[in-house]
C-alpha cells in the first residue's frame, strides 16, 4: 500500500484491518516494532497500525467510521498519535489531530511522554511544526483562571492544547530529547517558543546544554549558548558540567564552544573530585587534554577526592607520554584540523515559529 494505493490494495487492507486485533499479522507487526517486549496486553489495533505505517489515505476511512478510539493506547502505553509521532508521519499526525475527540496532550502510560515529545526525539521537524503550529495552542497553566479560559477557548475553536515543555516521566522535556539526539532544526524550533525553558533539568540535574555536550552536537551547543537563561556551567546532581561532559567523551570542538564563555570554570571538580583534564586524560583524548593545559586556571597537580593526582595515575597506569608531558618533558603536537570558531550570542536570533523556515531530514533518526 505505501508502494502503490490502488483501489484493490485500499479494499484488502480495509478488509483486513476490519479483523485486526485477532490476525496473525497484528502480533509478528508488533514482534518487530515492541523495542519493549510487553506483549499484546492491550490491543495494538487498526488504527495504530495505520499509524505506524503512515498510510493516510486509510487513516481518513478508519477515522470516520468512528470504531476505534483514536486516544487508545496499546501495551507498551501509547496512542495511535503517538506512533504516528514517532515515525514521522505528518500526514496521518494532521488527520488526527484535526479530529475533535484526539487529546494531543495525553501522556504515555509507561514513559509519559507525549507524541510532541516523541517526534522532537526522532527529529521530525514537519511534525514539529504541526504540534507548534495553528493546529494547536498552548494554554498556559490550567490551574489558574486565564489558563483555564484559554483552554476552553481553545477548545470551542477547535484547537488542540499542548505544552511545549511538558516534561515527562524522568523530567526531560521535548528540548532535552530533540539535544539528546543532535536535532539542531528541531531546537531552534521549540527555542523560538515562550514557554519552553532552555536550562530546564531532568530528575539527574542535566539540562538540555548537558546532554548536547555530552553526546558532542556542537551545532545544539552554539544553539542552546545564544540563550542568556542557560547556565553553562551548571552542574548535575553527580557535581558534572556540561564542559566535563565533553572533555570525558573527547568532543574537542564543544570543549572549544565552552571554553570560550567566561562563566566556564575549567579546572571545577566534579562529586568524585574529578576536573575535565582528568577525564580526558583518563580516556585518552589528547587534543582535549592540550586544549585544557593551555588554559592558566587548570591545575594538572590538583588532587581528586582520594588525593590521587593526575600524574600520579598517569604514572601509575604508564601513560608515559602523559608524564612526560605533565613534567614539561615533551610538548603537543599542533592540532593540524580546521577548528570551527564559537558562534557569538548576538549572531542568534529568535524568531516566532511562523518565521522559522526549516529543511527537513531526509531519514530522521530514532532516540
Amino acid at each position: 500500500m505505501r508502494v502503490e494505493l490502488s483501489d484493490r490494495s485500499r479494499y484488502l487492507a480495509l478488509n483486513l484491518l476490519d479483523r485486526y486485533e485477532n490476525h496473525i499479522s497484528a502480533e509478528l507487526l508488533w514482534r518487530s516494532v515492541d523495542e519493549w517486549n510487553f506483549g499484546l496486553g492491550k490491543p495494538f489495533s487498526a488504527l495504530h497500525c495505520i499509524s505506524y505505517f503512515g498510510i493516510a489515505e486509510v487513516a481518513i476511512d478508519l477515522i470516520r467510521t468512528g470504531r476505534w478510539d483514536v486516544n487508545q493506547k496499546d501495551s507498551t502505553g501509547l496512542t495511535p498519535l503517538m506512533w504516528a509521532a514517532r515515525h514521522g508521519r505528518e500526514e496521518v499526525v494532521k488527520l488526527l489531530l484535526e479530529e475533535k475527540h484526539t487529546q494531543p496532550d495525553m501522556p504515555a502510560t509507561k514513559s509519559g511522554r507525549t507524541a510532541l515529545s516523541w517526534a522532537a526525539g526522532g527529529g521530525h521537524v514537519g511534525v514539529i511544526e504541526l504540534f507548534l503550529g495553528p493546529l494547536c495552542v498552548y494554554p498556559g497553566n490550567t490551574g489558574r483562571r486565564w489558563g483555564r479560559i484559554r483552554q476552553v477557548v481553545s477548545v470551542l475553536l477547535g484547537k488542540k492544547c499542548v505544552n511545549p515543555d511538558k516534561p515527562d516521566g524522568h523530567s526531560e522535556t521535548p528540548l532535552v530529547w530533540a539535544a539528546k539526539g543532535g536535532h539542531h532544526r528541531v531546537v531552534e524550533l521549540l527555542l523560538g517558543r515562550e514557554e519552553v525553558s532552555p536550562d530546564r533539568p531532568d530528575n539527574d540535574g542535566q539540562t538540555p546544554l548537558m546532554w548536547a555536550a555530552k553526546n558532542g552536537y556542537d551545532r545544539v551547543v552554539e544553539l542552546l549558548l545564544g540563550r542568556e537563561e542557560v547556565s553553562p556551567d551548571r552542574q548535575d546532581n553527580g557535581g558534572q558540567t556540561p564542559l566535563m561532559w565533553a572533555a570525558k567523551n573527547g568532543y574537542d570542538i564543544v570543549v572549544e564552544l565552552l571554553l570560550g564563555r567566561e562563566e566556564v570554570s575549567p579546572d571545577r571538580q566534579d562529586n568524585d573530585g574529578q576536573t575535565p583534564l582528568m577525564w580526558a586524560a583518563k580516556n585518552g583524548y589528547d587534543i582535549v587534554v592540550e586544549l585544557l593545559l593551555g588554559r592558566e586556571e587548570v591545575s594538572p597537580d590538583r588532587p581528586d577526592n582520594n588525593g590521587q593526582t593526575l600524574l600520579e595515575w598517569a604514572t601509575r597506569n604508564k601513560y608515559d607520554r602523559l608524564v612526560r608531558i605533565l613534567l614539561g618533558q615533551e610538548d603537543f603536537s599542533s592540532i593540524r584540523r580546521t577548528r570551527t570558531p564559537p558562534i557569538p550570542r548576538s549572531a542568534f536570533t529568535f524568531r516566532s515559529t511562523n518565521q522559522l523556515k526549516t529543511q527537513r531530514p531526509a531519514s530522521p533518526s530514532m532516540v
